[in-house]
Parts: structure tokens; C-alpha cells; sequence
């Protein structure tokens, strides 16, 4: 594509710029306007100077992509409410045997969870969980923070409903979930496996001193306090010292009135024998019939009725958690079968709607409609950069040294995108590299255009574990510990993360790309 003029070029790069700077650095001193309005503005600009039409604009939104980031959410949402993640949460202190184990065991969970739910959305929930286990066991939070946070992203990049940027390249390369699993799947699995190594080589010493320490504390320890860190028992203390409280005032009203009653009965048989003698029979008698009445049915069938009516709950809890979770594995089952990913992702989100049988709005309220806006001013100031011919300009110059059927080509091709992914982020990324990656590789044969398509999806989304700012769910993971002093606050830092996040990000993208097949 031939350079557009300068005062587009020009124009449109500002455009972008600004756009970049926001999506970076949402909270920018001179301009704190978030991410989302940031989007905005830039796909705004891109259209008042003229770099792109208003109807170049609309047609740059990818509706398909906003059905299946849409669906998932919607889908996630549901999977919380029937306790999925509280059931994920809870393998992760299931039986646990130390500090490692526990940490290898939420690389496992965390990627296999992003894979099927989103990276983002596992990091938001299972946070907590890492939190409230690492106060258990007194044991620090780092290690476990930084493995909830890179497994995501390494986990999420087996499937195009891992992440975002999957999401692009599945509805572009038109590559069928089946084909996206079974051609990343194999450099996922070694690449948790590799990233659970180097965690508990670089924090072997930590975790093998705090168990050492804390060794009788775990054992004593329940397995229940840390998965039910929502309810606590101890709320209802107050209720058992009320009773406590209330009885021994009744005890002595009873006492005072058996002597009141002894002393009046002493009296009336010294005044007359007979005729007294045969009150306290009769009296018996209507307190015989009176403690009848109390013990009469109408109460046990009120105590009946309402155990009957837990149990009817708890049975349609049960039946609507088991259709969630039926609906959620035909919907994988159908994206594996290959159908439209993104009407099949709707379908199962409105079916989810429909068997919850109640007003919708509060469940839909959970969804990220900030991010779906967030994606559609992503769309338009992507696609007015693109018509610049800046991106096709620096492509063309690098094409020749990184074609996908060579070694050196691969290295380089994975270099620009992990250095891209850091500075524009992996979305963006991809929409600027990934036709263009896609038809170099297709003038080669199909097996490596599909190769191309499955190596920009690897490298993009294991480089998100390079920085704190490389993936949002770093992020989400660094805002999460953070806000929740209550369990054990954290503040997992920049170069903390980089720390661990270079040699990760290096080893496991370079050992990926040899398990990676078209």
C-alpha cells in the first residue's frame, strides 16, 4: 500500500497517537480520561481530519468480534452465579501439600480457567482466592501473584475465546476453534509447565523457609476457612449469646413462681385437706392438656413446611447450576464442532438468559460494555492508521527476513511482535500486523498461513507477561491485591514483575514456537 499524503500521514499519526497514550497510560496527567473515552477520541480524530470517512468508520467495526467478546461475557457472568470459580477457588487448597504445591497448582488452574473463560475474568475472581490462601498459610503473596497472572495469559492463548486478541485473529484467519486448540495447545501446556519451573526456581528459597516456619499452622488450619471466605460462621456468634442471655431471666421468673405457688398450696392444705387436695390433681390435669395443645401439630407442620421448602431451593439451585454448566459445554462442544463462533457463543448467553427465568438486567449489568466500546473506537483508529501506509510501509521493508518457513524469519517475525505488544499493546497488534503476517505466509502455502496466523497468537499474548502494562490481566491481578487490605493487601510492583517477567516471557515464547504446527 503506497503512502497516503504527508497531511494525512501526518494527521492520522496523531490520531493514533493519542489513542496509544491513553490505552497505555489511562490516567495521563494532562488528559485522565481512561482508556475507553481514549478510544473514542482517537477514532474521533480520525474522522475530523479527514483520514477516514464516517462510513469507512462504521464499516472498520468488526461486529462478529463484539457477538463473541459479547457472548463470553455474558456466558462468564452466569458461570459465576452457579459457583464455578468458587469450585476452582477451592481446588486450590484442596488437599494442598506446601507452598510449591500450591503454587504449581494455580499455574494448572489459572490456565486451564483462561482458556475456557477469558483471562481476565479469572484473574478478577481468583484473586481473591490466592489472597485469602497465601494470609492461611502465612505465606507470600508475590509468587502466587505472579503465577495467577502469567498462567493466565499463557493458558489463554490455547483458544479464541482466551483473550481479545484471539478473538481478532479466529474471526480473521476464519481458523475453527478445533484447529486453534490442537495447534497451540501442545506450546501451552510446556509453556505452564516451563513458567511453573521458573517460578519456583527464582522463590524456592521463600517458599521453602515459610513452610518450614509455618509448618503445624497449615496443618491446623481448615481446609473450609479458605474457600469460604464469603461466609463466616463467626457472623452469627451474636444469635447464640442472645439465647444464652435471654434464658436465665426465665429461669428465674419460673423459680419464683414454684415458690409462690409451693408456699400458696402449704397454706391451703393446713386450712382444709380435702377439698385442696383435689385442685393441684385438676390443675395438673389443664397443664397436661395445655402443654398438649402447645405440642399440637400446626407447629411441627409449620417446622415441616419450611424444611420442605429449603430442600424444593436447594434442588432448583441445584437443577439451574447443572443446566449453566450444560449449556456452557455445548457451547464449547459447537465451537468445536466448528459453527460461527460468534453466534454460537449469543446463542448460549441468551439460553443462559432464558433458563434463569428472572429479569435479566442485573446479570447484564456485569458485562464489560466499556471494553465493547472500548474495541469499536480500537477498530476505527486502527484502520485509519492503516491508511496511512505507515504499518504496510515498515512491513514491506521487513517482510524478506521474516517469513514464517525459515528460523531466522520466525525469531524476527516474534521479536517485532513482542516488542510491538509492549509498546502498542497485543490488540492493536494484531490488527496491524496480522493480514499483513497472513498474506506473506499465504504466498507460501496454506499450512503456513495458518501457522502465521497461530505464531502471531502465541507470541502476542505470552509477551503480555513481560511488564506490569503488557496485559491487562497483570493489571487486573495488580488492582485486585491491592484493594483488598481485608484479606492481605499487596502491591505488586513494576520492576518486581519485570524481574521475573523477562526470562519468562523469553524462554517460554522461544520454546512455544517449536510446538507451534500449521
Amino acid at each position: 500500500m503506497a503512502m497516503a499524503p504527508t497531511v494525512k500521514v501526518v494527521l492520522g499519526t496523531i490520531a493514533f497517537a493519542i489513542f496509544w497514550v491513553l490505552a497505555v497510560f489511562p490516567a495521563v496527567p494532562f488528559l485522565p480520561i481512561g482508556r475507553t473515552a481514549g478510544s473514542l477520541l482517537g477514532a474521533m480524530l480520525m474522522v475530523i481530519f479527514r483520514v477516514i470517512t464516517p462510513d469507512e468508520a462504521y464499516a472498520a467495526i468488526d461486529l462478529p468480534i463484539l457477538g463473541l467478546l459479547f457472548g463470553t461475557m455474558v456466558v462468564s457472568v452466569y458461570l459465576e452465579r452457579a459457583d464455578m470459580f468458587k469450585y476452582l477457588g477451592k481446588l486450590l487448597s484442596w488437599k494442598s501439600r506446601g507452598a510449591k504445591d500450591l503454587l504449581v497448582r494455580i499455574c494448572l488452574i489459572s490456565a486451564i480457567s483462561s482458556a475456557l473463560f477469558t483471562n481476565d475474568t479469572s484473574c478478577v475472581v481468583l484473586t481473591e482466592f490466592v489472597l485469602k490462601i497465601a494470609r492461611q498459610h502465612n505465606l507470600p503473596p508475590h509468587p502466587f501473584l505472579l503465577a495467577l497472572a502469567s498462567s493466565a495469559n499463557i493458558g489463554s492463548s490455547a483458544t479464541p475465546i482466551g483473550n481479545p486478541q484471539n478473538l481478532v485473529i479466529a474471526v480473521q484467519s476464519k481458523i475453527s476453534f478445533g484447529g486453534f486448540l490442537f495447534g497451540i495447545f501442545p506450546a501451552m501446556l510446556v509453556g505452564v509447565v516451563v513458567n511453573a519451573v521458573i517460578l519456583l526456581c527464582m522463590y524456592w528459597k521463600v517458599l521453602s523457609i515459610e513452610k518450614d516456619e509455618e509448618d503445624v499452622a497449615i496443618e491446623v488450619v481448615p481446609e473450609e476457612d479458605v474457600t469460604s471466605h464469603r461466609f463466616s460462621p463467626a457472623t452469627l456468634s451474636h444469635v447464640t449469646s442472645l439465647d444464652s442471655t435471654s434464658n436465665s431471666p426465665m429461669i428465674n421468673v419460673e423459680s419464683l413462681r414454684n415458690r409462690v405457688s409451693s408456699s400458696e398450696n402449704d397454706i391451703h392444705i393446713a386450712s382444709s385437706g380435702r377439698i385442696e387436695s383435689t385442685r393441684p390433681s385438676n390443675s395438673s390435669k389443664e397443664e397436661d392438656l395445655v402443654s398438649q395443645r402447645e405440642e399440637s401439630i400446626p407447629e411441627r407442620t409449620v417446622v415441616t413446611s419450611e424444611e420442605k421448602e429449603g430442600v424444593v431451593m436447594r434442588w432448583k439451585r441445584v437443577l439451574w447450576k447443572t443446566c449453566v454448566y450444560l449449556v456452557t459445554i455445548g457451547m464449547l462442544i459447537s465451537l468445536l464442532m466448528g459453527l460461527n463462533m460468534s453466534w454460537t457463543a449469543i446463542t448460549a448467553a441468551l439460553a443462559l438468559v432464558v433458563l434463569d427465568f428472572k429479569d435479566a438486567r442485573p446479570s447484564l449489568e456485569k458485562v464489560s460494555y466499556s471494553l465493547l466500546i472500548f474495541f469499536c473506537g480500537m477498530f476505527i483508529t486502527v484502520d485509519g492508521f492503516n491508511k496511512t501506509g505507515i504499518p504496510s510501509s515498515v512491513w514491506d521493508f521487513m517482510e524478506p527476513y521474516a517469513r514464517v518457513d525459515r528460523v531466522s524469519g520466525i525469531a524476527l517475525l516474534a521479536v517485532v511482535i513482542l516488542v510491538l505488544s509492549n509498546f502498542a499493546s497485543n490488540v492493536p497488534t494484531v490488527l496491524l500486523l496480522g493480514a499483513r503476517v497472513a498474506a506473506s505466509a499465504a504466498s507460501l502455502s496454506p499450512k503456513d498461513e495458518k501457522k502465521a496466523w497461530l505464531i502471531l497468537a502465541w507470541v502476542s499474548t505470552v509477551a503480555g507477561n513481560l511488564s506490569l502494562l503488557g496485559s491487562a490481566a497483570n493489571l487486573i491481578v495488580c488492582e485486585q491485591a491491592r484493594r483488598a487490605p481485608q484479606l492481605l493487601g499487596y502491591n505488586l510492583s513494576f520492576w518486581s514483575h519485570l524481574k521475573f517477567g523477562v526470562p519468562s516471557t523469553i524462554i517460554v515464547t522461544a520454546i512455544g514456537l517449536t510446538l507451534i504446527r500449521g
